[in-house]
């Protein structure tokens, strides 16, 4: 583990978690708990992790909550834990509670006409077969292809994006392994705060992510808690601490088991 900010005093953080009545564990899935795959169905959690998690779902006094850019509906096979966890899914647009109840955002119909016009123009260049359907968003995947047939997908598609999301107000972003066209206004920041705010003040939590799209997360939760940075290599991040996958991923989330 790196401490990433100099304001971080771990120990103190140590020792408020283990006396704290309520803690919470805000947890990215792909790339954070489990290794990215070609095909994101195949994405498993780390050997270990799953124990891990419905460990930590047993401990009284621990909030255990995935958010992903996932739908919440392909989440759950993949996990396969004991309980269902909390989960928001499509970067805060949809949340899942551990009861079963489901909310979801509305969506303008301007902002899904967009997206109607961005999943037929992926039809028209032969590209459905790496094209994500999610509510509220399109997310077109390279992951694992070589270098040229990146560039040729990303050329074919950027610039027709950027057209649509300019014409239908919608927002463009690049993640690890891909481009996601969605609709504006929610991010996973938006559901750290959400949490954050349901929790007493004494509380203490953490978000775990390693992806562009788990910024707004990291930044939501500072002065709140702690942001960790999952990766095999550092890369510039608004998270406090970096932690390596998955030795030191376990590590960090059994020491919750044991505080």
């Amino acid at each position: 583990m790196k401490i990433l900010n100099p304001d971080i005093d771990l120990e103190l953080f140590y020792h408020q978690r283990n006396k704290a009545s309520q803690k919470a564990l805000l947890l990215d899935y792909d790339g954070t708990l489990a290794p990215f795959r070609k095909e994101p169905n195949e994405a498993q959690p780390y050997p270990g992790i799953r124990e891990v998690l419905n460990r930590l779902m047993q401990v009284p006094g621990i909030r255990l909550v995935i958010i992903s850019g996932r739908w919440t509906k392909d989440l759950i096979p993949l996990l396969q834990l004991e309980r269902q966890p909390e989960i928001w899914g499509s970067h805060g647009l949809e949340r899942l509670k551990a009861d079963g109840s489901y909310e979801i955002d509305s969506i303008d119909e301007q902002h899904l006409d967009g997206l109607v016009a961005a999943d037929e123009g992926i039809e028209e260049l032969g590209l459905a077969n790496r094209c994500e359907k999610k509510p509220g968003s399109l997310a077109i995947h390279y992951r694992g292809l070589d270098q040229k047939m990146v560039e040729e997908i990303k050329n074919q598609v950027e610039p027709r994006w950027s057209t649509l999301a300019q014409a239908w107000q919608l927002s463009l972003h690049e993640f690890d392994g891909g481009l996601e066209l969605r609709v504006p206004g929610r991010n996973k920041g938006d559901a750290v705060k959400t949490i954050l705010a349901e929790l007493n003040q004494s509380a203490v939590a953490a978000y775990l992510g390693d992806d562009l799209t788990d910024e707004d997360a990291f930044r939501a939760i500072k002065g709140k808690g702690v942001g960790l940075l999952v990766r095999a290599e550092l890369r510039p991040t608004a998270a406090d601490l970096w932690i390596r996958p998955p030795e030191e991923l376990f590590t960090f989330l059994s020491g919750w088991i044991e505080g």
